[in-house]
């Protein structure tokens, strides 16, 4: 069992009947219905590394600033998530939330900020962070403390609006 300090193994990537389910609100999204899922979640567009080919994934928002216009989000399968390393690779790209566009920069967080962003959120919502914490390997003990200890082992990227953004 790997330490507070330290990152775990990751979580195996869904296969089967829990990747189609896992995959489901892009096709919400796709559909028009991102609305459904309020500004919680967001589908990011990026472009694969390799493929060149476009790639969709539908991530948390862990924090929503609308004065600056940014969404941060975290890799809850670490460094080595696709969308992840593509973001890394070409950091401008799209994302929806609710049914909007924005054109984004991705920013890449330190771990420091990571940490910060980590307790912010364990407090907002102490249930699901629990629930994520222990989702991506690591054992929350519930105190700000724990929890930035894993927020710094987590990579945390924010999505900043290109300028021109106006939020609702």
């Amino acid at each position: 069992m790997p330490g507070r300090h330290t990152a775990p193994d990751r979580p195996p990537l869904p296969v089967g009947w829990r990747r189609q389910a896992a995959r489901l609100p892009i096709a919400l999204f796709r559909c028009g219905l991102g609305r459904l899922f309020g500004g919680r979640l967001l589908l990011l567009h990026h472009t694969g590394r390799v493929t060149g080919l476009q790639r969709r994934v539908v991530l948390e928002v862990v924090e929503y600033d609308p004065v600056a216009g940014s969404w941060t989000v975290a890799s809850g399968f670490g460094p080595q998530a696709a969308w992840y390393r593509n973001l890394r690779a070409d950091p401008k790209t799209l994302v929806n939330v609710g049914n909007r566009g924005y054109a984004v920069t991705a920013r890449f967080l330190t771990p420091g900020e990571g940490a910060e962003i980590m307790a912010r959120y364990a407090h907002r919502r102490p249930r699901t962070a629990h629930r994520l914490c222990a989702f991506m390997g690591f054992t929350p003990d519930g105190t700000d403390t724990g929890y930035r200890e894993i927020g710094r082992a987590t990579p945390f990227v924010r999505l900043e609006a290109a300028p021109g953004y106006h939020p609702r």
